[in-house]
């Protein structure tokens, strides 16, 4: 509520960049994960061409492929970029992928497959529509999960 404060009070007409900065600084893990999920977005589309186009790989094959070079781009800038993880030795750094990756399957099969195929095939939903809206809810759910499962601050795993 707090920030939701912060953005009503910005003189949006007469922004200056030390305005634009505070607001960074103040949205910065947000921004940063909407930033890099773009850019693993345009790793998933260049590698798919890659593996589809140049190396003529299955198309199926390419995209699945492709989809784990973006989780895996995803996984390393989230980490260091949005949340700045921290995590000690191999065996943390294997439990916190595996969560990442855990957590964008589950989110793939319940909204880019469950609820588009629920949309499209019962509901009769325009497809791009229901892409749409299934790719919202994917950013929201996967920053959630890795929010509050993959990446929590150290003091939190503490308190468990």
């Amino acid at each position: 509520m707090e920030k939701l404060k912060k953005l009503k009070e910005v003189d949006w007409k007469h922004l200056k960049w030390k305005d634009i900065k505070d607001l960074y600084f103040e949205f910065k893990e947000i921004i940063n994960y909407l930033v890099f999920g773009a850019l693993a977005m345009v790793v998933n589309f260049v590698s798919y061409y890659i593996f589809a186009r140049i190396f003529n790989i299955d198309e199926v094959v390419s995209s699945g492929l492709s989809w784990f070079c973006s989780v895996l781009f995803a996984y390393i800038t989230n980490k260091l970029f949005v949340f700045d993880s921290k995590t000690e030795g191999k065996k943390g750094l294997l439990k916190e992928a595996i969560s990442f990756f855990l957590a964008r399957i589950v989110s793939g099969i319940l909204c880019d497959v469950g609820t588009f195929a629920l949309m499209v095939k019962v509901l009769h939903i325009n497809d791009i529509v229901s892409k749409v809206v299934t790719q919202v809810m994917v950013v929201i759910m996967n920053y959630v999960f890795s929010k509050f499962f993959v990446f929590k601050k150290k003091e939190e795993n503490n308190k468990e």
